[in-house]
């Protein structure tokens, strides 16, 4: 057993080298126990388990830099840099981040759980060094994925760095590609050549020589390289890397540890902007998720015999609010042959996936580019169609200018469907979908929606694509409430009224209407009777009715999953001019964590919402 005796990536390189594998199989049995009681991202970072130990065998982290694109893949990183005695609490409330986080571990340069970003950050970090006083030296890695290369943030960070020419390695990991035919004998020989020091003494003595030599030298220095380029380009994918000013290194098989490290030693110590690719397999020795790595990305607890979930055979009493989307989704789609779905990686996620396969000339799978889905559905829809975008909440903040210029300003009928909208849970909080109220409520010509169960879910749907309007509908991770009363038909800026008082007024928004009914029906018991309105809408906002109700109270308080601040309760603050206390989220991140348990935190659950009700009311 060598897992349990590494506290730091000093212990790792106590290991002899040939021992690795075994430490490999180590890790990936601990990633197994924690991921299949706590759930988490399984098949990612099984993957990249030997791409971790590689790294931290040959750097001295955290003097050196590592940072992990999304982070999703990085518990290997966790348990190699003194989390593994805390790595049961992975996910869980006031235990470890399910991505890498700079409040857990100095080895955590960065709190990073969006894609696309580390090669940016590592320039950042790269160029730092010389201008530091002193000036520093260390090492900057950035590991990305092949759905990195999908997010335009990660090109204009490796097109700036290539110009810029500073120390920067990138490595990455790609896995959806095959190995052969360039991972044999003529790669690696060829590798193996261009890596070594020799080589790259003699490469630079070239370069020096010809510039010192020959006045006219850079047309000699220009074929001089484009020979090696083009030996390169024979066997190695990389001529596009170098045609950004990165030297290419790759593929390497990620999994294979004797080849590497030595790789890895030779080529971290050359100077420039360099690209190592590694070839690796998701799920890697968990059968289960190299057959279905999908499922496995993100997964709940699970049996790990089987691979089953770990609920399986139990009947859900509910659905969730993706699952009612996705099904609305098919059966609008079968009356309107212009409704076209569009998501960002995340078909399954969003519940697109079964409108992906019946209609499949009508959804389109974007890859990790919401600034893209987002403008390109602006395009659909000046042209009579009907995009439907559906973006996870975190995710959506990553399209802010396209949807104040190309879809507020243009008029775009586009619908936004904001799955994960509120407290996603174990996520944390590079995830917590928490803020598009606030950014979306202040863009011209949205509207703005948010049902309290599945029938408004679905009436709000069937309402959006009709409206010819910019429509974003937020919807939570959760069940949906299936025992809350309809009572009004939907209409665009019309609130509903659910129950009647003279005590208090409470405005209660989308996923947080279910828990003011409860919280009313507590008060009630203690002879406490307010008046109850679920909002419906953000934008336009039903300020008449509200405005009226006020008049017959004196507590006037408001309910949202969202940040406070220029939230919702901000909005009906704006419009009524008596005060108004609000119920919601500080100006703070949320932690990871069960929903339930951050929704008790935050006073947002319906006893704490009655105790506070009760105590303002004294």
């Amino acid at each position: 057993m060598f897992l349990e005796n590494i506290n730091s990536p000093g212990d790792l390189k106590q290991v002899p080298l040939v021992k690795l594998p075994e430490l490999a199989s180590e890790i990936r049995s601990r990633i197994l126990e924690v991921v299949s009681a706590n759930g988490g991202h399984l098949a990612s970072s099984l993957g990249a388990v030997e791409l971790a130990i590689a790294l931290h065998y040959c750097l001295d982290v955290p003097s050196d830099k590592i940072i992990w694109d999304v982070g999703h893949q990085s518990y290997a990183h966790k348990i190699l840099t003194g989390r593994n005695k805390d790595f049961s609490s992975l996910r869980k409330f006031q235990g470890l981040s399910g991505f890498p986080c700079k409040n857990e571990s100095g080895c955590d340069p960065f709190t990073t759980g969006h894609s696309s970003s580390a090669v940016s950050l590592a320039l950042g970090l790269a160029l730092a060094r010389e201008n530091l006083n002193p000036p520093q030296q260390y090492k900057v890695v950035a590991v990305i994925g092949d759905g990195s290369l999908s997010g335009g943030l990660c090109f204009e960070g490796l097109n700036n760095a290539g110009h810029i020419k500073k120390d920067i390695a990138i490595v990455l990991n790609t896995n959806e590609m095959s190995i052969a035919p360039n991972v044999g004998a003529i790669s690696n020989y060829l590798n193996k050549i261009i890596s070594t020091p020799v080589y790259n003494r003699f490469h630079e003595s070239l370069e020096n020589l010809i510039k010192s030599r020959f006045p006219k030298g850079s047309r000699l220095l220009r074929l001089v390289n484009k020979f090696e380029e083009a030996l390169k380009g024979l066997f190695i994918p990389g001529m596009f890397f170098e045609e950004m000013g990165f030297r290419y290194f790759g593929p390497f098989d990620g999994h294979n540890l004797g080849t590497l490290i030595p790789a890895f030693k030779k080529i971290l110590a050359i100077k420039g902007p360099i690209l190592l690719h590694v070839v690796t397999k998701k799920g890697k020795g968990y059968l289960p998720a190299e057959k279905d790595p999908v499922r496995f990305h993100g997964t709940g607890p699970f049996d790990v015999a089987t691979g089953n979930p770990a609920q399986a055979g139990f009947l859900q009493p509910r659905k969730t609010y993706t699952e009612v989307f996705s099904g609305k989704m098919l059966e609008l789609a079968q009356k309107h042959p212009e409704l076209i779905a569009i998501t960002a990686a995340m078909p399954e996620g969003t519940g697109l996936d079964k409108f992906r396969d019946a209609f499949p000339g009508r959804f389109f799978d974007v890859g990790i580019a919401e600034q893209h889905a987002v403008c390109f559905a602006a395009g659909l829809a000046k042209q009579g169609l009907v995009p439907v975008v559906a973006l996870y909440s975190t995710f959506l903040q990553r399209a802010y200018d396209q949807l104040i210029e190309d879809i507020g300003l243009q008029e775009a009928a586009v619908v936004l469907a904001i799955d994960r909208a509120g407290i996603v849970g174990e996520d944390g909080p590079t995830h917590q979908g928490i803020f598009d109220i606030s950014f979306l409520r202040g863009i011209p010509n949205f509207v703005v929606m948010a049902p309290k169960d599945a029938r408004e879910l679905e009436a709000m749907l069937e309402l959006a694509i009709g409206l010819k309007k910019p429509v974003a509908i937020r919807y939570p991770k959760s069940w949906v409430a299936d025992n809350l009363p309809s009572l009004s038909a939907l209409e665009v800026g019309k609130a509903e009224i659910l129950s009647v008082g003279r005590d208090f007024l409470l405005v209660a928004l989308g996923s947080m209407v279910y828990s003011a009914w409860e919280a009313v029906k507590i008060l009630e018991k203690d002879g406490i009777n307010g008046t109850l309105v679920n909002a419906r809408f953000v934008k336009p906002l039903d300020a008449p009715a509200l405005k009226k109700l006020s008049c017959a109270v004196n507590l006037i308080c408001t309910l949202e999953e969202a940040v406070i601040d220029g939230g919702f309760g901000s909005l009906v603050m704006e419009q009524i001019d008596k005060p108004v206390k609000r119920m919601g989220l500080p100006d703070e991140f949320i932690p990871c964590g069960k929903r339930a348990e951050l929704l008790d935190k935050y006073g947002l659950s319906p006893k704490q919402i009655a105790a506070q009700i009760r105590l303002w009311l004294k």
